[in-house]
């Protein structure tokens, strides 16, 4: 893998000073979407926004997705991006098409989404290692994000632009499994578990069920509508109203479309469906 050149992280954010910290080996210059130095740990550019751009053979955008066209649009202006840059947001949603304002400089364009959440930017190197990279954009753009991967020991997926609102929903349904968690701690506290308790008590479940998934989501499937248990599903519905017995059936019905791959007899899955179903009440 040929070495990257010189790598300006533009947005001193948590993913643009992760990112920084990570690319170890690398010249890595970052300065603020408003064009000012950063002093970061282990990181210091000096000089102006455009020095920084001039500088580097790779620019990332570490900025909000509203703010990459307004930011492209600006880098555009001071005139300091080159043919022979590569220049990548990392939006998972847009394209290389929120780069536009940069078509004209011929550089390469596209998106480099890093599929993993960084609260604190001093564990990035070890929370993007193993963690999937989203890659879009043209030919070039592709070819160095895929070394960017590889050198933040990531694993790049190459997207098309069209998929890419369907992979980022996807993205957006797993890191919401947050929300997940907290309906069924709101639950536990409603049954009289004590709050400080209900915090907490799900997690070793929570954990437990992310290691099974190495196995995929069939393998990994448990509960009662795996098992086809027809009266406990339906204890459940029993007690839940409203959002709360919506959401126990948009579930339930995902999983038992796992259970049926899994070989739950059809017999039974017929029966879970049946209980599933929302007569309106």
């Amino acid at each position: 893998m040929a070495a990257l050149p010189t790598v300006t992280v533009l947005g001193a954010g948590r993913m643009g000073q992760g990112l920084a910290l990570a690319l170890r080996g690398v010249e890595v210059l970052l300065v603020s979407r408003q064009g000012h130095p950063v002093a970061a740990p282990l990181l210091l550019h000096t000089g102006t926004r455009a020095e920084a751009v001039a500088r580097g053979g790779v620019v990332i955008l570490a900025v909000p997705d509203d703010a990459v066209t307004p930011l492209a649009a600006d880098v555009s202006a001071e005139g300091s991006v080159r043919a022979d840059h590569t220049v990548l947001h990392l939006s998972g949603l847009l394209d290389r098409r929120a780069l536009s304002p940069l078509a004209d400089t011929g550089a390469a364009l596209g998106s480099f989404h890093p599929l993993q959440t960084i609260a604190d930017p001093a564990s990035a190197p070890e929370r993007l290692a193993g963690a999937y990279a989203g890659l879009e954009g043209d030919e070039r753009a592709v070819e160095v994000g895929g070394r960017l991967a590889e050198t933040l020991g990531m694993v790049p997926v190459e997207l098309s632009a069209a998929g890419k609102a369907a992979y980022h929903a996807g993205a957006a349904i797993v890191a919401n499994c947050t929300a997940l968690v907290a309906v069924a701690e709101r639950l536990a506290r409603e049954a009289g578990v004590p709050s400080e308790t209900a915090a907490r008590l799900y997690l070793p479940l929570l954990r437990g069920t992310v290691a099974n998934l190495d196995a995929g989501p069939v393998a990994a499937l448990t509960g009662p509508v795996r098992r086809g248990d027809v009266e406990t599903v339906r204890a459940h519905l029993a007690v839940l109203r409203g959002a709360d017995a919506h959401l126990y059936r948009l579930l339930g019905a995902e999983a038992l479309r796992l259970a049926r791959q899994a070989g739950l007899p059809p017999e039974l899955a017929d029966r879970v469906a049946e209980t599933l179903r929302d007569r309106g009440e």
